[in-house]
């Protein structure tokens, strides 16, 4: 798959993942263990197309953690939705990921934000991802990299989506 990030109709077939943390853990700074998962991404399966900048926001929902890192790819995959999820988790427990109180700090977070155009629930995938277009920290980084995508429910782009979020409004392109 191509992806142009102006071209709606190739937009249509773009799987989207969000990636993001807020614990450098063992890696000298968020953004280098950032790029060590984008870089180990085709380990499990995953060729990224295109990747955002790092864009950088308070903690949510308690801005009293330690500020977050985010970004999103543009991937190809020969995996369908649910095992995509499950290699992702994966991913994440390899690079450290321990897993405690929902949305509490983490090293590395690796959501499927949308799987092409499919809309409903796919075995333990819900897509497109619920809460992705409320979010600044997701469409921002998405309208960096492909401002016409279009999300699967609404028919909104990714600009439209990123101005209007209401969550991580803070959110800010630092590299």
């Amino acid at each position: 798959m191509s992806v142009a990030p102006d071209d709606p109709a190739g937009l249509d077939a773009a799987v989207v993942i969000a990636l993001g943390g807020n614990d450098k853990g063992g890696w000298p700074d968020l953004v280098t263990g950032l790029e060590a998962a984008l870089a180990r991404l085709p380990e499990v399966g995953v060729r990224v197309l295109r990747r955002s900048g790092w864009w950088a926001s308070a903690a949510w929902p308690d801005p009293a953690d330690s500020p977050f890192l985010n970004g999103v790819a543009l991937v190809e995959t020969a995996m369908g939705p649910e095992a995509l999820m499950l290699a992702l988790a994966g991913r994440e427990t390899a690079m450290g990921r321990v897993r405690t109180a929902r949305n509490a700090p983490r090293t590395l977070d690796l959501d499927l934000i949308a799987y092409g155009r499919l809309a409903g629930r796919f075995g333990d995938v819900l897509l497109p991802h619920p809460r992705a277009a409320d979010r600044r920290f997701v469409m921002g980084p998405l309208a960096e990299i492909a401002p016409a995508w279009r999300h699967p429910d609404t028919g909104e782009t990714a600009v439209a989506l990123a101005k209007a979020a209401t969550v991580g409004t803070d959110a800010r392109l630092i590299s």
